[in-house]
């Protein structure tokens, strides 16, 4: 199945012939000439992979690569360099790569190389799934049992932490205040009390700083949902 590659390469013989390569082989290939660019283009976190020239004008490789990995974006990415001493490789792994091919390269061997970076990414995917839940930019690690919005880790306290848990595992859906006091409290009765509000109030509170988006909604009558605009 083809995938969503972006090569960010200056050279525009080098990035002809990649990307001539890999559309061959049934990938959708972006090119970025410079790594501003590249930098603002692999920012959505859509692509499957990024092949990164590490000399780049405007922002060179390992400082696109750096500001990926501070901002969340985990894309699987492979420097393409002419240099290539050990200790070079080495700064290129350490910024964020996940690959290092030296120039001048085989492309079946670049190819090759990229479809180890993909099957490596699906069975971190595959194993993540297991392990923790996704509501737009909000990850719930349940191994951890911890949540994070980006890369804001959210201080939350046991009962928080299954509040939050029990909502994301039916994001997008109405929690009743009564499903709450019996699937987070393990009450099969009202016990009158407005600890279900002040416990949502306190998690909406350390799930929506000052600049993010709402994502714990309360639905006037109903309960509360946990979805991302």
């Amino acid at each position: 199945m083809g995938r969503k590659i972006l090569i960010i390469e200056d050279d525009n013989h080098v990035a002809d012939y990649v990307a001539r390569g890999l559309r061959e082989h049934g990938h959708t290939v972006d090119v970025a000439p410079d790594g501003r660019e590249g930098l603002f283009l692999a920012s959505d976190g859509t692509y499957d992979v990024l092949i990164v020239d590490r000399m780049l004008p405007v922002m060179d490789g390992l400082a696109v690569l750096k500001a990926l990995r501070s901002a969340g974006i985990t894309t699987p990415a492979l420097i393409l360099s002419a240099v290539g001493a050990v200790d070079d490789r080495i700064e290129g792994l350490e910024a964020g790569a996940d690959d290092y091919l030296v120039k001048p390269f085989a492309f079946s061997e670049l190819h090759a190389r990229i479809g180890a970076l993909l099957r490596r990414a699906e069975q971190r995917d595959s194993a993540r799934e297991e392990t923790t839940i996704l509501v737009g930019d909000l990850e719930i690690d349940l191994l951890k049992r911890r949540a994070r919005r980006g890369t804001r880790i959210i201080d939350l306290k046991p009962r928080e932490f299954s509040l939050v848990e029990y909502l994301a595992r039916n994001a997008g859906r109405i929690v009743t205040r009564t499903m709450l006091l019996e699937q987070v409290w393990d009450y099969h009765f009202d016990p009158g009390t407005n600890v279900i509000d002040v416990h949502v109030s306190r998690l909406r509170r350390k799930l929506e700083a000052e600049s993010e988006a709402p994502i714990l909604h309360t639905v006037r009558g109903a309960g509360y949902r946990l979805e991302a605009s």
